[in-house]
């Protein structure tokens, strides 16, 4: 029975979809204006791994993240560049995708754009309007009335009253109530906007999800997720739109994975300790980052440090190391094993990857027990920890391929094979002395020759 904490009731509960054997499932995407950092690859990364699972337990997921590629911050940073917002947010989104496929992260099924929805946008605010959950001012804006909207806050426990007093009307804003938020956006002549029943304008932040989700999985769908940052006012923001508007039940569950912080600190452009994912992948390869991000449970913070990458990649190396030397690619499947019922009790339990790694860790030692007695069972559990990575998005790579290889950086696999044949001539021939040089000289180049009656292989030192 796979559970799932649903952020709206602040329980687990059992996951059981809308349709049967079926997932609409939407997470909220990014704002493109500028490269990924860590914490967008975390939820990346976060809501890949459910979508991987609910696909091994054999559902059919459509998997929708949304694209913002309209929105004030876009304008600014287009501005700044003297160049079209178009074509800032192309680059932004082309640099995302290769983020991801350097992070093993799958395509989502549909990634709608905001200002592919300008329509449905303009239908869903008149609805609003129709409905008295939304009123237009003097100068072209639309807003949403919170206080219309009896179920305001049951996403992140806010409350009306308070949120009243912490509230406030910016200069130029002619809102009635200060909790009241924008749909649409009035513009000038010579600004970015689309001709609307209220004016020329743009569409406001939070009505784009609620016309793209809606668009793509209907009134209601199964799951909601993104960054915790995003619950409040952003996703408390949608279910006001939507539910208003179609007077149904907008997720049935929604999903918040938790930040990464920095060496204990939060992650800040001005503490300096703001990493974009191009950063990270020229120091560390990206199964040890994609390692780092599974190895806690995805609604806990993660700690990014130059430390918990090494203890990563050194796991990533124990099972790297297990899995050579064996034929996975001819041995049976093993399905149903006690290896794999752990993996899956741990992921059914709201997705709990350390606590599935450990069964992975648990399978490696039982390979590494069988390896000499019993290849052939060894082969089979092999085969069987590299289906169970797959799930994670990990252990894909051939042993030697991983192993061989340092971060992003090519090395020189041949000039380091001769190498290791000079050093087993010289070997063989009892010339200790040449042998030790060699060896020193791979040494120097980070290369571990670990000798074994089969023969020697190596890898690179971490």
């Amino acid at each position: 029975m796979l559970q799932i904490y649903n952020t709206l009731t602040r329980s687990k509960e059992e996951f059981v979809p809308l349709e049967s054997g079926k997932v609409k499932m939407y997470v909220c995407g990014l704002t493109t204006y500028d490269y990924c950092h860590i914490g967008h690859a975390r939820m990346f990364v976060a809501f890949d791994v459910v979508v991987r699972y609910l696909r091994s337990r054999g559902y059919q997921v459509t998997y929708v993240r949304n694209i913002t590629d309209i929105d004030d911050k876009i304008l600014r940073r287009a501005n700044e560049n003297n160049e079209l917002f178009s074509d800032l947010t192309q680059r932004f989104i082309d640099a995302t995708r290769e983020d991801e496929e350097a992070l093993f992260v799958l395509r989502p099924d549909m990634e709608p754009r905001a200002t592919a929805h300008i329509e449905q946008i303009i239908a869903l605010i008149q609805r609003l309007i129709a409905a008295d959950f939304a009123y237009k001012v003097a100068n072209g804006d639309v807003y949403y009335s919170v206080s219309q909207f009896s179920g305001y806050g049951k996403l992140s426990n806010k409350n009306l009253e308070e949120l009243l007093a912490g509230a406030r009307i910016e200069i130029g804003e002619l809102k009635r109530d200060p909790r009241d938020f924008a749909l649409w956006k009035a513009a000038s002549d010579g600004e970015v906007g689309w001709d609307s029943p209220w004016g020329y304008g743009r569409p406001g932040w939070h009505i784009e999800c609620s016309a793209m989700s809606t668009c793509c999985l209907g009134d209601s769908f199964d799951i909601h997720g993104g960054g915790s940052d995003l619950m409040f006012p952003h996703h408390e923001n949608e279910i006001a739109q939507s539910e208003a508007a179609t007077g149904k039940q907008f997720a049935r569950t929604w999903m918040h994975n938790g930040p990464v912080r920095v060496d204990n600190e939060k992650m800040s452009k001005s503490l300096g300790n703001f990493f974009t994912v191009r950063d990270v992948l020229q120091k560390f390869k990206a199964e040890i980052v994609r390692y780092l991000l599974i190895s806690s449970q995805y609604r806990s913070p993660i700690n990014y440090s130059d430390q918990s990458l090494r203890q990563a990649s050194v796991a990533l190396e124990r099972f790297y190391n297990t899995l050579r030397g064996l034929d996975t690619q001819s041995a049976r499947d093993l399905v149903n094993s006690r290896f794999e019922k752990a993996f899956c009790a741990a992921m059914d339990d709201d997705f709990n990857t350390p606590i599935a790694l450990g069964a992975l860790f648990d399978l490696a030692r039982e390979i590494n027990r069988q390896r000499e007695g019993h290849p052939e069972q060894a082969n089979q559990l092999g085969r069987l920890l590299i289906r169970l990575g797959s799930v994670l998005g990990i252990l894909q790579s051939a042993p030697d391929e991983y192993l061989q290889s340092q971060g992003e950086e090519q090395v020189d696999a041949g000039a380091i094979d001769a190498l290791i044949v000079r050093r087993r001539e010289a070997r063989a021939s009892r010339n200790w002395a040449l042998a030790d040089e060699i060896r020193d000289k791979l040494a120097a180049m980070k290369v571990v020759v670990e000798d074994t009656a089969e023969g020697s292989t190596w890898r690179i030192e971490r």
